[in-house]
């Protein structure tokens, strides 16, 4: 997007720098992440910033609204609500692909989650970056131009809400065999957050318990959920000593029932510049004639998964359970990052923080994935090069 910089990372570029910023990132704990990184950061002009902002403020605004939970009531319907929701959400999620419409550049609403990301990792990898391209350090991964020990400290307030850190979990569902992992261990190292899998969690009465590497119970105040219900509900191969559904003395930091109230259930709610075109199925009066124009979504999965991007009406005809998913229009995702063989699609995913007892979330930081392929995401285009997960990187 910033031409003189695209120009000037990719003069600077070679193969080693790159094995060298894997091996940097693999060096913090001997552990090299399952997904693929990408090789370059993606360079965010003052005015997509502009619109990412924007688009990202009109979706708050939804999420913001005092009918927000009777909007969404649905979303818990068709899933298992859990007790004890909060008043909002501590994370927010935007991912917008960056299309072309009319000539002209703009973000295009794809998802968003009230779930977090890889908040640990991402600060991280950008000074992993700066290790290798120092004239990097001109630029910011924040959206407020915050430091870096800012930015942890707003973590830090949002995933611990003043309780100890002894007492405050990350939990996941076999958090060692997830490929998020990178983003556990920097969330115990820089934040002090054991991350703890729901096998692992002790149910006293209505109190939940894990127990610490001197062999102790300690008790669990507040819950870092980093558990989608999509997998925890297909491994039935699991025993756990508690459910998810139980009244427990115990606070989230991400309440469950977030997940599905700030999901792909709110996308036919957004109208505007910066949104798709999206119909529940259960609300679809006629199949379109033109299908190739379309894909196929279900609500509630995550990372891509059931995503039919090649619709036909059979694939339509044939779901049941219609209220749980949606067609949504195709957008074209312009290739903006200039690699040195080929130009590269991007997506950014705006990250927000909403505090406890605060008015508004906190556009924080960013992630961005680059494809050469029709999916967006990390674990697809792993045969190819210039793709994978990375940072946007704003002007100071």
């Amino acid at each position: 997007m910033i031409a003189k910089y695209r120009e000037q990372f990719n003069a600077e570029f070679s193969e080693e720098k790159y094995r060298n910023l894997k091996i940097d990132v693999t060096s913090d704990f001997d552990y090299s992440p399952t997904f693929r990184v990408g090789e370059t950061p993606f360079f965010i002009s003052k005015e997509l910033k502009s619109q990412l902002i924007e688009g990202s403020n009109e979706v708050i605004a939804l999420i913001k609204s005092n009918n927000f939970k009777q909007l969404t009531n649905k979303s818990l319907e068709l899933n298992n609500r859990v007790p004890n929701e909060d008043n909002h959400t501590n994370f927010i999620a935007i991912d917008f692909g960056i299309c072309e419409e009319e000539g002209q550049v703009i973000p295009k609403l794809i998802e968003v989650q009230g779930f977090p990301s890889l908040f640990n990792y991402q600060n991280n990898l950008f000074e992993k970056f700066t290790n290798q391209y120092p004239f990097l350090s001109e630029f910011s991964p924040f959206v407020n131009k915050i430091t870096n020990d800012e930015y942890l400290k707003t973590l830090e307030e949002v995933i611990c809400n003043g309780h100890p850190k002894e007492n405050v979990i990350l939990l996941e569902i076999e958090p060692e065999k997830q490929n998020t992992k990178i983003d556990f261990y920097y969330c115990k190292r820089d934040l002090g957050v054991n991350f703890v899998c729901v096998t692992e969690v002790i149910k006293k009465d209505n109190q939940l318990f894990y127990t610490n590497e001197k062999g102790i119970d300690v008790l669990i105040k507040r819950i870092y959920n980093r558990v989608i219900f999509d997998e925890l509900n297909a491994r039935t191969d699991l025993q756990l000593n508690f459910h998810f559904t139980d009244e427990l003395d115990v606070e989230w930091a991400g309440h469950p029932n977030w997940f599905f109230r700030i999901s792909k259930f709110i996308l036919p709610l957004l109208k505007g510049k910066y949104f798709i075109e999206t119909t529940l199925l259960s609300e679809l009066k006629k199949i379109p004639d033109d299908l190739e124009n379309y894909v196929l979504k279900p609500l509630f999965s995550f990372s891509g998964s059931g995503v039919i991007f090649h619709v036909k009406r059979e694939d339509i005809e044939s779901v049941v359970e219609k209220e749980l998913y949606i067609l949504q229009k195709k957008v074209n995702y312009f290739p903006i990052l200039q690699a040195p063989e080929g130009k590269i699609k991007v997506e950014v995913r705006m990250l927000c923080t909403w505090k406890n007892g605060d008015e508004n979330p906190i556009l924080l930081c960013n992630l961005v994935r680059l494809s050469r392929g029709e999916m967006i995401g990390v674990k697809y285009n792993q045969d190819k090069n210039w793709v994978g997960g990375t940072i946007g990187l704003f002007e100071r």
